[in-house]
């Protein structure tokens, strides 16, 4: 079968003709006058796709936030119903305001196991379906040694940034198996690839959310769900252009895009762009895996020919 066309409004295919019929050959005056008409040929359009969670319904955890806030305008241009979770009311339902019908707040608290469930039943209730689950709310400690930190700064460090990840995936597992499957990706840190200084709860907590990751992602992938992890470098929010409290410098007073590879901060589209991919249908098979977003920050400095 050939490839089809539309010739002058009628879908044709085109064929070669049989060997048989290319070997009968009739005398030159029984044939008749050829008429050398070549006619346009025009593709036969594409369908405009749809957007990609159409009818699909997206929990964002640190929905209000620089890339929390982002992810879910992303989810949401690309046709998804919104769940922002967030302890921050005024913020999460003004932003749940300005997206609209398709948008809902949840007053979510990751350390507490019972807001996680209000949370997801809001979504079921709302839409329908859970379908994607975004563990993105983090919080960062001040910096010190560990021989300076003091154990209440580390326990609450670990039980926003793990806890309220391991939290996340017990209470959605449930409602993502009820919907027939669907994907939970992770926000941890280039911080968690590595070791950094004076940010020891951070670094810990980011390390056992790959562990985490790779268990969930064992557990559920019969069940059709996906789980993976991003691990940004340093984005433009306020989340590295102000101090963590209790902390006098921001971690952006530490790092320089300079000797990076793409020598610029990230910005919280980046990370939305690979966020959406890792969510859609797109990565079906993939799961259990790591995605750095960091423009090279983790390769070392990209000297110039001059200063090699």
């Amino acid at each position: 079968m050939g490839r089809a066309y539309e010739v002058s409004g009628l879908t044709r295919h085109c064929r070669r003709p049989s060997i048989a019929a290319r070997m009968v050959s009739r005398p030159a005056h029984h044939r008749p006058p050829v008429a050398l008409a070549i006619p346009v040929i025009h593709r036969v359009p594409e369908e405009h796709p749809m957007p990609r969670f159409d009818n699909q319904t997206v929990l964002v955890t640190g929905g209000t936030g620089g890339q929390g806030s982002s992810h879910a305008r992303a989810f949401h241009a690309e046709g998804a119903n919104v769940v922002i979770g967030d302890i921050d009311a005024e913020r999460g339902a003004a932003l749940a305001d300005e997206l609209g019908t398709r948008a809902r707040f949840a007053h979510l608290d990751v350390t507490d196991e019972s807001s996680w469930s209000a949370a997801v039943l809001v979504a079921e209730s709302a839409f329908g379906a859970l379908n994607v689950l975004v563990n993105n709310a983090g919080v960062q400690n001040p910096p010190a040694t560990i021989e300076d930190t003091d154990q209440a700064t580390w326990s609450r460090i670990l039980d926003v940034n793990l806890t309220g990840t391991f939290l996340g995936i017990k209470a959605a597992a449930p409602a993502l198996r009820r919907a027939a499957g669907g994907a939970i990706v992770n926000i941890a840190s280039t911080m968690g690839l590595g070791g950094t200084a004076h940010y020891a709860p951070y670094v810990a907590g980011k390390w056992a959310v790959r562990g985490l990751t790779r268990t969930a992602a064992l557990e559920l992938g019969r069940d059709r769900i996906r789980v993976n992890t991003i691990h940004p470098g340093v984005i433009a929010t306020s989340f590295i252009h102000e101090p963590a409290a209790g902390a006098v410098a921001a971690i952006a007073d530490f790092y320089s895009p300079e000797p990076f590879a793409i020598p610029r901060l990230g910005e919280p589209a980046d990370v939305s762009r690979l966020l959406l991919f890792l969510a859609s249908s797109d990565a079906s098979f993939i799961t259990g895996s790591e995605y750095v977003i960091d423009g090279g920050l983790l390769l070392g400095p990209a000297l110039q020919a001059e200063a090699a």
